[in-house]
């Protein structure tokens, strides 16, 4: 396994992170998996056996009851083991058991250290920017969590550059804890990430810690040109159908991972996160998986890089239109300077 440097941090961390949103499998996330205590334990075995040391929660997936399953299957190897967690979606109906205040956070935090059965959390994150809360109480709040050895790092996910930009201002003014990363949302057939968080995770050594790296199952090998899409979630719609893409897009994508994946005999999922882990500000890329072989599957995307001609057929059929001013300004840069965006 390759082991990066995790952000604005000293943290060593596996390239590849087991995600358990398909632990529990209860509510909305029975269209993930069902994995349950004994699976996620063989599951947890196979990532150990590879390197895999990291493994993303957060106390919304199946209403806490992932965390549970975690924190069972890791018992007597806690000190072996990297546990991220996240608050800020809502748990119940209670008004104030969501968002980012104060509150929230450090109830949240204390909820999570129970089910997890630990007394810390390796990286505590911020599971979606809350605009009713002022940022100074949140980073506060989550400044006195690390100060009480509860939680060891801290990042946020799905922010827009501002809302990272400030807050990092906002802990160096205050000398509060910073955010060292960014869990978000980054495929080959939805680049958006890197219109806007990728500049600003350059200039302020913010890594990313990729999610649903394979577009929502898009680039899972089961969507083919002239094929009929199997029954699942994205075929179905609903919540977590993800973002839309366009068809001949898509089919243009894939076309092109299946032709390299073909040349190197590797799969089309594997060709698919290789080539983020070539990107800039990449540090890990979270892989989940309902069964072993979906698992060894995805853990084969590391120990082997695609070339340069490769990753630039693949950056070529991939490429969109970006949204104003970011095709402004990568225009302007394209006619001043001697780059490739």
């Amino acid at each position: 396994m390759e082991y990066r440097k995790f952000g604005n941090s000293g943290l060593m961390v596996p390239a590849l992170s087991f995600g358990t949103g398909t632990f529990s499998g209860e509510g909305i996330f029975k269209k993930w998996g069902n994995t349950n205590i004994e699976e996620a334990k063989y599951l947890i075995d196979i990532c150990l056996d590879h390197g895999v040391n990291f493994f993303d929660t957060a106390n919304s997936y199946s209403f806490g009851n992932s965390e549970k399953i975690l924190g069972e299957a890791i018992k007597g190897r806690r000190d072996k083991v990297l546990i991220s967690t996240k608050s800020t979606f809502p748990m119940n109906e209670e008004i104030n058991d969501l968002g980012s205040s104060r509150f929230n956070i450090i109830k949240s935090c204390e909820y999570s250290l129970k089910r997890l059965k630990t007394d810390h959390i390796d990286i505590y994150f911020i599971h979606a920017f809350d605009p009713l809360t002022p940022m100074e109480e949140t980073l506060r709040a989550l400044d006195d969590l690390v100060s009480s050895g509860k939680i060891r790092y801290i990042g946020c996910s799905n922010f827009s550059g501002w809302h990272l930009m400030k807050s990092l201002s906002i802990s160096e003014k205050s000398n509060f804890a910073k955010y060292i990363i960014h869990q978000a949302y980054y495929s080959l057939v939805n680049r958006e990430y890197e219109w806007e968080l990728m500049p600003l995770g350059v200039d302020q050594n913010i890594g990313i810690m990729v999610w649903s790296p394979l577009g929502w199952g898009r680039l899972g090998g089961k969507i083919r040109r002239g094929k009929e899409m199997m029954d699942g979630r994205i075929k179905q719609g609903g919540d977590f159908k993800g973002p839309n893409v366009d068809t001949e897009h898509l089919y243009n994508v894939v076309d092109v991972l299946h032709d390299i994946a073909l040349e190197i005999n590797k799969t089309i999922p594997q060709v698919a996160i290789n080539w983020l882990l070539q990107r800039p500000t990449v540090c890990n890329i979270i892989i989940g998986a309902r069964n072993p072989q979906q698992l060894l599957e995805n853990l084969g995307s590391v120990g082997w890089k695609l070339t340069d001609e490769q990753i630039n057929r693949l950056d070529d059929v991939s490429r969109c239109q970006p949204i104003y001013p970011y095709w402004h300004q990568y225009n302007y840069i394209r006619s001043q300077f001697p780059v490739k965006l």
